[in-house]
């Protein structure tokens, strides 16, 4: 899928291009009528926001954002699977968060999903050290 450069630089891309889409629907969710009035009465959509509520929201979105150093610096073969099961994860929360979603949430999900299945795309490429030497060796005769 992804030939030319570091396969790891680009991973480290398309994660912080979700966040940045986080952040960016939450600041275009501000616009929408009525919101502002809800995030300060506490209750927003009918959801009472709680402590518990607002930490299980940041650590959805810190784990992202640890994807982007961690998809630098993981081995291949941890680096592939995180990628992959935080892929998935995060794609399931994604789709969770908008079960009934109106017509910009579901341009910035669909934007979000794509990068994610760029992301699980790229991170099943990646191989392990010994499978790249495996196959080296295969092809050149070795």
């Amino acid at each position: 899928m992804y030939q030319n450069g570091n396969p790891r630089i680009l991973l480290s891309i398309l994660w912080v291009f979700v966040i940045l889409n986080f952040f960016a629907r939450d600041i275009h969710e501000l616009i929408r009528p009525g919101m502002l009035e809800q995030m300060m009465s506490g209750t927003i959509d009918g959801v009472v926001v709680t402590e518990m509520l607002m930490l299980l929201g940041w650590i959805m979105i810190e784990i992202p954002i640890l994807m982007t150093v961690l998809a630098l610096l993981l081995p291949r073969g941890f680096n592939r699977w995180a990628n992959i099961v935080v892929g998935f994860l995060t794609a399931a929360m994604i789709v969770a968060m908008n079960l009934q979603p109106d017509h910009d949430n579901v341009f910035f999900m669909s934007i979000q999903l794509i990068a994610i299945i760029a992301i699980v795309g790229i991170a099943s490429q990646l191989q392990a050290p010994e499978q790249i030497d495996a196959t080296t060796s295969q092809s050149t005769g070795v």
